[in-house]
């Protein structure tokens, strides 16, 4: 038996409003006056907690909604914006000691990235992370929150699971309804009523948590006879 811990990319792994912002860049064209002012007013507002927005990115696909733009168009604009992600047009940081953090947790988890965003882009970031070769599975395009119920389960079957995510209803949901634990992480960290198994407005800051989780699943979940041990993967 192997315990996993299922990562959200978006907020999550990567921080920062600079993908945001290039995405509200691809948009602004279509939208109203003064659009990024607006976009850049309600992400500092999201940032301290309130607003009622989802994320950053819903922050710009629904300013610009308001303003008449259509969905097609902003599913173009977001595809846009993906292409050059990781580039200066769409700088993206990445969780301190993140290299550190995904090597302590990988001893003891298999470690899976599940991520609502298109594979272009996020390979990039990864690899120029350093970090690509530390994930077991990468899953794109997954269609959160019903595409990561399947994922959630199959790892089940192997041991306990720990989703960690900024966005409750897509990240995290589908894990507490089959079970599993959950880390939530980012702006409404601190604000959202729902209940977490640990919460936190960092993966950085949750990290003794974390590992603490990975520890104690590892050591509760046996391997089966003749299979090798999870730190000689």
């Amino acid at each position: 038996m192997t315990a996993t811990i299922v990562f959200d990319f978006d907020g999550t792994l990567a921080i920062g409003h600079g993908p945001v912002m290039a995405y509200a860049e691809c948009a602004a064209p279509l939208a109203g006056a003064q659009y990024l002012e607006r976009v850049e007013t309600a992400l500092a507002e999201y940032d301290a907690g309130g607003g009622g927005y989802r994320d950053g990115y819903d922050v710009v696909g629904s300013l610009a909604a308001a303003d008449g733009v259509e969905a097609a168009a902003l599913s173009d604009a977001y595809a846009r914006s993906r292409d050059v992600l990781g580039t200066p047009e769409a700088p993206v940081s990445a969780v301190e000691g993140i290299d550190e953090i995904l090597e302590s947790l990988g001893r003891h988890a298999r470690l899976v990235l599940a991520t609502n965003a298109p594979e272009a882009g996020v390979d990039r970031v990864l690899e120029s992370w350093g970090v690509r070769e530390r994930f077991d599975a990468v899953h794109f395009t997954v269609g959160k929150p019903a595409g990561l119920a399947p994922i959630i389960r199959l790892a089940l079957e192997d041991g306990p699971v720990l989703a960690i995510g900024d966005i409750f209803d897509f990240d995290l949901a589908p894990a507490v309804e089959l079970g599993a634990d959950t880390a939530l992480v980012g702006a409404t960290a601190s604000t959202s009523p729902e209940s977490v198994t640990m919460r936190g407005q960092t993966i950085a800051e949750l990290r003794p948590d974390i590992e603490a989780w990975a520890a104690s699943a590892a050591s509760s979940t046996p391997a089966p006879e003749g299979a090798s041990p999870r730190l000689e993967r």
